[in-house]
């Protein structure tokens, strides 16, 4: 069994930098609004990043993620001893489409002189998914309740019929779309459709306003979207896995803005460039999901559980 795969040539960490320098630059400056992105010159020098080279036969140094002291993070615990988790990664993709995550739980105090010129590794996912952009860690502790998915049927229909009081009281940005545009979604093929009142927002409010919390996080529950909550237990000792992290694509979830970190609240002045505060560290997990970091509670030696929602 191959431990990478790899659908497309793997590129390089500087190439990946070197895109994003490019679009960076080509997002903030002006532009009519027919004109290209990129021109001539800079696409073609972009298809040469995009490139990629054969892959590597030899290990693939890991890329770090995150570092989480647990003193800022409460509800984080640790070995005895430790107050401090790294998450690493290597920046491929292995087992269904996901990196491999790598925790390291350590004391601080510990670490000896640091590296000034710390390997990278050769090879990086095509797209440059896995590659974080460098942020800094504002915590903030929120209040999240299970997905719709893992409630009893009956709480489930509860919730739905207060959604829908909810949708009525609540008002919601006008829609951009052209008239003609909505005609189209409402009319098929020369039969009148009426709008199924699930995909409205009183339908789903629950789930977007107050259920999970989107965004990287510590702790909380499980995302569940395209798979419907199942049983995970240890390998090692069958106990049942507990959330321990998340990083998603993004901070928000598209169907409200209620979980918009405080810090982010108040609109940037200028413009943002390729990097917004609502994707700041850039990383992407397949078509825009998350992948959740489950750990065993009997003993953090025992393997962790990498899943995508």
């Amino acid at each position: 069994m191959k431990e990478h795969d790899n659908a497309h040539p793997p590129v390089s960490l500087d190439d990946i930098r070197q895109r994003r320098a490019l679009l960076d630059a080509a997002c903030l400056r002006p532009r009519d609004p027919r004109e290209h992105l990129l021109n001539p010159d800079e696409r073609a020098y972009f298809a040469t990043l995009q490139a990629g080279h054969p892959a590597h036969s030899e290990p693939n140094a890991l890329l770090p993620v995150s570092q989480l002291y647990l003193r800022d993070v409460p509800g984080l615990a640790g070995p005895e001893g430790a107050d401090l988790l790294q998450v690493l990664w290597c920046p491929l993709d292995h087992h269904h489409g996901l990196p491999a995550a790598r925790l390291v739980w350590r004391n601080a105090s510990s670490v000896g002189n640091l590296l000034t010129d710390p390997p990278e590794p050769a090879d990086l996912e095509h797209y440059g998914n896995y590659v974080p952009e460098p942020c800094v860690l504002h915590p903030e502790v929120v209040t999240e309740y299970p997905a719709p998915h893992e409630l009893p049927e009956e709480l489930a229909d509860r919730l739905y019929d207060w959604g829908e009081e909810q949708e009525e009281d609540t008002e919601y940005p006008a829609p951009h779309n052209h008239p003609e545009e909505l005609a189209d979604r409402l009319y098929i093929r020369g039969e009148e459709q009426e709008e199924d009142p699930e995909e409205g927002p009183g339908g789903t409010y629950y789930q977007y306003y107050l259920s999970v919390a989107p965004g990287w996080k510590v702790g909380g529950w499980g995302p569940w979207s395209f798979c419907d909550p199942s049983p995970m237990h240890c390998e090692t000792c069958n106990a049942q896995y507990q959330p321990l992290f998340t990083i998603d694509s993004g901070e928000g979830n598209g169907g409200s803005d209620s979980w918009t970190p405080l810090k982010d609240l108040e609109k940037p002045s200028g413009p943002t460039g390729l990097r917004s505060p609502a994707d700041a560290a850039m990383v992407k997990i397949g078509r825009g999901y998350s992948m959740q970091i489950y750990v065993c509670p009997t003993s953090l030696d025992h393997p962790h559980l990498e899943v995508m929602q």
